[in-house]
């Protein structure tokens, strides 16, 4: 099993989703003998899951049942364990297309965080880019290594502790793009700078407050950033669902159907609209736009290395 090649069936120490609905999901760590309880009974990694195919629906103990899903970066996103804040998919979509990513792709990071981002990350340079990502505290750095290696995406990434403030990203004049999402990420402009390839880099730091934002802005352009902008996406979610409406009663046709030409004793005109109107319902489908939505998560602050 890889987050970035997909596999068939489910093996011993694959990391699977189980499915229970759109809002209720979570991964856990196939292994042999061991078994999962969900609120419609036991599952039986050794019987149960072992062996069959990814995308199975799995009957549980006590009649009902799941999906089985093969983990992807916004399944992971969605379920993972939470170290610290994370990027969700809505940020982190508009991070990979306006860095430009692409297979092949060397990509610095700071910090690694629970990884939301990193996942995202390696699977667009994947199979020949490589992501160097720095986290400033030991225990975050330690699990990080360790969940790449479940996740069989070790080979294109490379976790360092250290702070990227004072040491940098340990690399030089390699990166396509650098990723900051620090509390001072002014202080580490110019390691981002060199870390970058000589020139067209881009580069992208996320903060929550606006006066980070300006900071970092005033950084770039001291450093020579080009191409300086930015934004905040803002996600807006609707539910589609249906609807049943009474249909309006418009009360009686044209008073005087001489002057018009109708004649409801006409055969030919018992089947018209006037005719046949009737008090009822109709049904159609509308989108409505939930009560609560998610508002500010941070800027993103992108430029380009002149």
């Amino acid at each position: 099993m890889s987050f970035v090649e997909y596999g068939d069936t489910i093996k011993d120490g694959d990391t699977a989703i189980v499915f229970l609905g759109h809002e209720s999901m979570f991964p856990v760590k196939v292994q042999h003998g061991t078994v999962t309880q969900t609120k419609y009974g036991v599952i039986r990694h050794s019987t149960d899951l072992i062996g069959k195919k990814y995308g199975s629906k799995v009957t549980c103990s006590k009649g009902g049942w799941v999906f089985i899903l093969h983990p992807t970066p916004e399944l992971w996103t969605m379920n993972l364990p939470h170290r610290t804040q994370i990027l969700y998919s809505t940020d982190i979509s508009i991070i990979t297309m306006m860095l430009e990513l692409k297979p092949g792709s060397i990509v610095c990071e700071s910090g690694t965080g629970s990884g939301s981002l990193s996942h995202a990350l390696i699977r667009t340079v994947a199979p020949t880019g490589h992501l160097y990502t720095v986290e400033f505290h030991q225990q975050r750095a330690d699990k990080a290594r360790e969940e790449f290696r479940e996740h069989g995406v070790e080979h294109l990434v490379t976790v360092t502790n250290q702070d990227v403030c004072k040491n940098g990203f340990g690399v030089s004049n390699i990166a396509d793009a650098v990723f900051l999402d620090i509390p001072s990420p002014w202080e580490a402009i110019g390691h981002a700078k060199s870390a970058l390839k000589p020139e067209g880099g881009r580069i992208c730091s996320f903060s929550p407050c606006i006066e980070q934002v300006q900071r970092t802005c005033l950084a770039m352009e001291e450093f020579g950033f080009t191409e300086i902008n930015t934004l905040e996406i803002l996600l807006r979610v609707y539910n589609v669902r249906t609807i049943s409406l009474q249909i309006p009663d418009l009360g009686e046709a044209a008073e005087d159907n001489s002057s018009t030409g109708f004649d409801s004793s006409n055969p030919s005109n018992q089947g018209s609209p006037c005719a046949n109107l009737q008090q009822g319902t109709v049904q159609f489908k509308s989108g409505v736009p939930l009560r609560e939505m998610v508002g500010h998560t941070g800027y993103l602050t992108f430029a380009t290395k002149s």
